[in-house]
């Protein structure tokens, strides 16, 4: 191990990291454009032109701008991926190809159309996509709802969705078993109107129950969108919601125009929307927990105040989730999670802990904890894992219980435990390594429920969900046990022959030929190993693996973004940060093992400056 690299290797990735962040001092971070958000919100806002024409003046540029980066972007095989490194899937095509259908380019751009629809074709059309996400409706209704509104299929192929239930009290709806999952009321309401009204049911009484249940539950449509105008900060979400109501004659709800200006909001200068606006306080906590793993002193990047502002304080109108948790980012469309929560946890612990914070400081992160400690302990399922928004919905994919937001918030519990005796946090802690060691399998590994590889049999990314629950055991000095150490030889079996981890084919021109392995995949995969016992691997992997990383420091190529991250229904999306963070959070993890002499820390005038 070459300790003058990783320590030169660690302050290079370590000061970028530090300079990304914005002018208030946290990190924001940069998501990928997406085919996808880009092909719903040119449907939507050409719809809404369609029903009240006084828009057209102000939204006709953002169409056309969407309609170039869509045709700009189409991929050799005739398809279009979620990201500009994703392969083509048939999902984001469909949608491209209905909003350029109802943009009226089909005559204009008839040879790039029917390319299209022949690789959609080549892989089943309709079958094919109601294959691709099985009994979830939440996204396969939607598309084909698109689809229908711009002419391309019957409403017969598009099922009906229970909008009337959206008006029973929130608490009652996961016992209903809805067809889709918790986050999409929103689509659940609009799609299921746009249905009714262009396909009534045949039953009288079902006509008329929903009848009857169109105002109220647009009522209720309107309580749940966010100041922002995005359902979760989602321009897919929002156009759905959007583009169903104007196919109806609501152009001009409220909602409507609220979803609309959130769409001029968050386009981008070359006509593209990303899936989400950002994902500012994950980034945040994310940047936090690799810059303590490195020795930093995290108190001085005084941002600890924006943190804890993020909690929420009172009843989330969203998804009805008590007090206590964090979302993904600062903006109103933000919805507290299993994951955000334990990281925003973990983080505060290190400025509670910090020489720089004073009694007062330290009780205002005490209680922020034990507010997010029983918000966690509250939200386990009884399974004994950690669903991401809702306990017991469970019917719907990403409802269910996952490895790494278990195994997340196993640690985050640990870390407060000695604040939190009054709180069941031993009980849950124990729960929820039952069911991990329940999911770990066969051949050692874990599957995450939000992250994956394209390369992999079903989209699966087992390293991210192997390192995510090794690292609980790793926190919890369970690195011996049986589970820990299968898990460990797995993860080293892994190991490219390069000397990374992950990735896939070199694809020139989706990813820019890189080499098999990813910069996140990598890095997650040193920092476990790190923890693990020596003898359960070659005594090569890690200088091989730590090597690999130095390489892409010193190229420059360790900023390179893979498409790991799993937004909603499976929509593949890349951050810029994600590289920066696991690379620092792995080097600085490094040097702590294996430097007699640490690095020198970053100054308060590095941090401040930067």
């Amino acid at each position: 191990m070459d300790l003058d690299r990783l320590q030169r290797c660690y302050a290079i990735a370590r000061d970028d990291l530090l300079a990304q962040r914005n002018p208030q001092g946290h990190w924001t971070g940069e998501l990928s454009t997406s085919a996808l958000s880009t092909a719903t919100a040119v449907s939507a806002l050409q719809l809404v032109v369609r029903n009240d024409p006084s828009q057209a003046e102000r939204l006709q540029p953002l169409i056309e701008g969407g309609v170039r980066y869509l045709t700009e972007n189409q991929n050799p095989d005739g398809g279009w991926g979620d990201t500009d490194r994703s392969y083509s899937n048939i999902a984001t095509t469909m949608l491209a190809v209905a909003a350029l259908t109802i943009a009226g380019c089909r005559e204009a751009l008839i040879e790039q159309i029917a390319f299209a629809e022949n690789y959609i074709e080549a892989r089943g059309g309709l079958a094919g996509l109601r294959r691709r996400y099985g009994k979830d409706k939440t996204f396969a209704v939607p598309i084909l709802t698109n689809y229908a509104l711009a002419g391309l299929v019957d409403w017969r192929e598009v099922s009906p969705l229970p909008f009337e239930l959206a008006c029973l009290p929130q608490k009652f709806y996961k016992l209903m078993k809805l067809p889709v999952v918790s986050y999409a009321i929103p689509a659940l309401v609009a799609i299921g109107q746009a249905r009714y009204f262009h396909r009534p049911p045949w039953n009288p009484l079902l006509r008329g129950i929903r009848a009857a249940s169109v105002k109220k539950s647009l009522a209720v449509l309107t309580r749940m969108q966010p100041a922002s105008g995005g359902f979760l900060e989602a321009a897919p979400l929002t156009s759905f919601v959007v583009m169903s109501l104007a196919s109806i004659g609501q152009a001009k709800h409220a909602v409507a125009r609220n979803g609309v200006q959130f769409l001029i909001d968050s386009v981008r200068p070359d006509g593209s929307w990303p899936i989400d606006t950002n994902l500012a306080n994950w980034a945040t906590t994310l940047s936090i927990n690799a810059l303590a793993g490195g020795g930093e002193e995290v108190a001085q990047l005084d941002c600890l105040p924006w943190v804890l502002s993020n909690q929420y304080q009172e009843v989330h109108p969203f998804t009805g989730a008590d007090p206590g948790g964090w979302g993904w980012t600062d903006l109103s469309g933000s919805v507290p999670d299993a994951d955000d929560t334990p990281g925003a946890m973990l983080a505060i612990a290190h400025f509670f802990h910090s020489p720089a914070s004073d009694n007062e400081t330290r009780q205002q992160i005490v209680a922020a904890a034990r507010s997010g400690a029983r918000w966690m302990i509250d939200l386990q399922n009884g399974d004994g894992g950690w669903p991401t928004f809702c306990e017991g919905w469970g019917t719907q994919p990403f409802d269910r219980s996952g490895s790494d937001l278990t195994a997340h918030a196993i640690r985050a519990l640990h870390a407060w435990r000695d604040h939190l005796a009054d709180l069941p946090v031993s009980r849950a802690i124990e729960r929820g390594f039952r069911y991990l060691e329940k999911q770990q399998r066969d051949d050692g590994s874990w599957l995450p429920l939000w992250f994956g590889n394209q390369d992999q049999f079903d989209d699966e990314n087992p390293i991210y969900g192997t390192v995510k629950v090794l690292l609980a055991y790793r926190d919890l000095g369970r690195m011996t046990s049986d589970a820990a150490r299968k898990g460990l030889k797995w993860l080293a079996s892994q190991q490219n022959s390069d000397g990374g981890f992950g990735g896939g084919a070199s694809v020139p021109t989706l990813c820019g030929g890189a080499s098999e392995s990813s910069v996140e995949e990598t890095a997650l995969a040193v920092e476990a190993l790190l923890a693990g016992e020596k003898s359960d691997f070659s005594p090569e992997t890690l200088p091989q693996a730590i090597g690999w990383l130095c390489a892409g420091v010193e190229e420059g190529s360790y900023v390179n973004c893979s498409p790991i991250g799993f937004y909603f229904s499976k929509l593949w999306y890349y951050e810029k940060l994600y590289p920066r963070v696991m690379t620092v959070a792995s080097l600085g993890t490094a040097l702590q093992a294996f430097a007699s002499v640490p690095p020198a820390p970053a100054t308060a005038t590095t941090i401040s400056d930067q």
